[in-house]
């Protein structure tokens, strides 16, 4: 199948390792320049070079930013070049009991989850509108459908990002341009695996032993493992291809069967 990416670009935040970085390397090597994005400069750097060396034949390039620090988004904003394909994938999360979940931290989940997404749709979908195509895809979660009661502020936050891609998505009818979100489920990114190792050191068990035991508790899930990022990476490359034209204001499910509710 022909996605009708090559030459197109595409912008993804948090992009520097994980889910990010797995959507990266699939829009890359389907001929999109890409445009890297994490907060620490050196970091991101060697990212890039590592993606140009996995994808020689791809342009891929680096913006540095921390979507917490207002400066950074504004200089970001300022940098960004044209963009075809804005994929917000850029997020936080944590374990933690509801009573410890503190004001700083309900703010910082908004600004870092919904709000990099909120601004940068806002600064590059009049640009799409007026080329007549464009795609924003938002990484969001099965936890903003079934709320987890460890990480109730995460859960929140994903909600509110599908219900801002669901209303952005509106405002594109009769064109070319498509907003949709992905609804990944339990996913064996870098955060989660760094979260696993942490759990299991605590409890003095293996990582593997802890691995399964996570995954053995979530009795809904029919995959009955750990979905990787390249395969949240394969469904949001395709809805930011030509292919998917006829999908626009949808949350796609690649959740291996957690959710029990049709959305």
């Amino acid at each position: 199948m022909d996605l009708q990416l090559s030459g197109k670009t595409a912008f993804i935040s948090g992009s520097s390792r994980g889910i990010g970085y797995a959507i990266a390397k699939a829009l890359a090597g389907e001929g999109v320049d890409v445009i890297l994005n994490g907060r620490d400069p050196a970091r991101l750097a060697q990212v890039v070079e590592g993606l140009r060396r996995e994808v020689p034949q791809a342009s891929v390039t680096g913006l540095p930013a921390d979507f917490s620090v207002a400066a950074d988004i504004n200089r970001l904003q300022d940098e960004l070049p044209s963009v075809d394909i804005l994929i917000n994938n850029v997020g936080l999360f944590e374990l933690k009991p509801f009573d410890l979940i503190s004001d700083e931290d309900w703010r910082l989940y908004y600004e870092v989850n919904v709000l990099s997404g909120v601004r940068l749709a806002r600064h590059l979908l009049p640009a799409m509108l007026n080329r007549g195509w464009g795609r924003i895809v938002f990484v969001s979660s099965e936890s903003g459908v079934n709320i987890p009661a460890n990480m109730i502020h995460y859960g929140t936050s994903k909600a509110a990002m599908l219900s801002v891609g669901n209303g952005l998505a509106k405002l594109t009818k009769g064109t070319a341009v498509t907003v949709n979100s992905v609804l990944g489920g339990p996913t064996y990114s870098d955060g989660v695996a760094d979260t696993v190792k942490s759990l299991a050191a605590a409890q003095s068990i293996p990582e593997d032993d802890m691995k399964a035991a996570i995954i053995g508790a979530n009795q809904t899930s029919l995959l009955g493992r750990f979905i990787e990022p390249r395969e949240i990476a394969n469904a949001v490359t395709f809805l930011a291809s030509g292919s998917a034209s006829a999908i626009n204001g949808s949350a796609v499910r690649v959740d291996g069967g957690v959710l029990t509710t049709l959305l």
